[in-house]
């Protein structure tokens, strides 16, 4: 795990992060690191449903498509 320092971060900020970590019972360290931890995890998934979405769109306009791995270790198995 790689460690992060951040400087000059307001006051109020980091009270109120303060204020969050003692109500969900965890360290001031501990409540940033949920933190950054959710709001990249919040990334990843928009992405991952943009993908699934996008998917979704081409599957509709093109249907879809046999695995093509077979046929080719068909082919090759043929060939020797």
């Amino acid at each position: 795990m790689a460690d992060v320092r951040v400087r000059k971060i307001d006051d109020w900020v980091v009270g109120w992060f303060r204020s969050q970590a003692k109500q969900h019972g965890r360290s001031l360290e501990g409540e940033l690191r949920q933190t950054l931890t959710d709001a990249a995890l919040a990334k990843k998934q928009a992405i991952a449903a943009e993908m699934r979405t996008q998917r979704d769109t081409l599957r509709k306009k093109y249907g879809t498509f046999s695995d093509s791995a077979i046929t080719i270790r068909e082919d090759r198995d043929a060939r020797g």
